[in-house]
């Protein structure tokens, strides 16, 4: 048996988790809505605020563990959302936001410029 698929989703307030033939699962919450379709072998189970994935046979550990991780990430990112952590270390190494224009300062001759892209945000 899996040690991570065996371990129940909890649900929480106001994110609404449904589950529709095929295993196709879709989390709604504050931040948007997450579908995703998942493997038929797994059998999702859904009980008033707590999702447990099962396995239809004993050879699919690593799938329900998948599945399970699977379902957990939608539920953060439709609740927290997602973020990325960059560390910029070195002397004379500089990050600077400007309006949406992020300008790295990382040693070329040159400082490298980005723009965030549409649904994103870079901070420094």
């Amino acid at each position: 048996m899996s040690r991570i698929g065996k371990k129940p989703i909890t649900i929480p307030a106001g994110v609404e988790v449904t589950i529709a033939e095929g295993n196709l699962v879709t989390v709604k919450g504050p931040k948007g809505t997450l579908v995703k379709q998942l493997h038929p072998a797994m059998v999702i189970n859904k009980n008033a605020d707590v999702v447990t994935v099962e396995m239809k046979d004993e050879s699919q550990n690593a799938l329900q563990g998948l599945t399970r991780t699977l379902i957990n990430n939608m539920v953060i990112g439709v609740t927290e959302g997602y973020t990325k952590t960059l560390e910029v270390n070195g002397v004379g190494y500089r990050a600077s936001k400007s309006g949406k224009k992020l300008t790295l300062n990382l040693g070329y001759s040159h400082p490298v410029e980005m723009e965030d892209p549409e649904g994103l945000e870079a901070v420094v």
